[in-house]
């Protein structure tokens, strides 16, 4: 078989429950400080919303029979975890340690869906 040529990742979709949009907002846009980008014309019948994370994109898609991810879930790098940690917890988001990794810092959270999200910040 041919090899394929990957350049990266374009996007990451997250399922959500009918009318999650304003609730996403709220928590990947103000809280999490994810820019909101707008969804093509032909899938924005369909509901949910899309964020910009970093050169990447996070699609809120909504899904009628949604049930959140509790073992699949995307990393996202930020630069200051310690800060991110604080801003969450401040806001009462249940912050969840895991086993640490070598030159790593890492923890995890839920969205307001019950979706797990995981944060990194790579030390080398």
């Amino acid at each position: 078989m041919e090899a394929h040529e990957y350049t990266g990742i374009d996007h990451v979709q997250l399922a959500a429950p009918v009318g999650c949009e304003e609730e996403a907002r709220a928590f990947y846009g103000e809280l999490l400080g994810m820019r909101e980008i707008p969804k093509p014309g032909p899938l924005r019948a369909r509901g949910g919303v899309w964020f910009a994370c970093g050169p990447h994109e996070v699609h809120i898609g909504v899904q009628t029979d949604f049930a959140p991810a509790s073992k699949a879930h995307p990393a996202f790098q930020v630069k200051n975890l310690v800060k991110l940690k604080q801003a969450l917890a401040e806001k009462g988001i249940l912050i969840r340690e895991d086993v640490p990794l070598e030159d790593m810092l890492r923890f995890h959270c839920l969205d307001p869906f019950g979706n797990r999200l995981e944060f990194v910040q790579r030390l080398t």
